[in-house]
């Protein structure tokens, strides 16, 4: 599992899929939520502005598990 550490009260899905540098534009970010299986805190969840809040986990098919912290 990866900690993606953040500084603010939220990270938006699309924003850290950027962050992890599994996505390098919105058109990937696009592809991504529509072609992966994207669960957070163990429910699907496919919306680029989802927030997510320290202590989420964020599980992606075939790519990664990623947590939320605070830095």
């Amino acid at each position: 599992m990866e900690r993606v550490e953040i500084t603010t009260d939220y990270i938006t899905l699309g924003q850290m899929l950027k962050f992890v540098n599994v996505a390098g534009s919105g058109g990937d970010i696009k592809a991504i939520l529509q072609t992966h299986n994207i669960l957070v805190d163990g429910e699907t969840d496919n919306r680029r502005g989802r927030k997510l809040y320290p202590g989420m986990v964020v599980e992606i098919e075939d790519i990664g598990t990623f947590k939320i912290d605070h830095a």
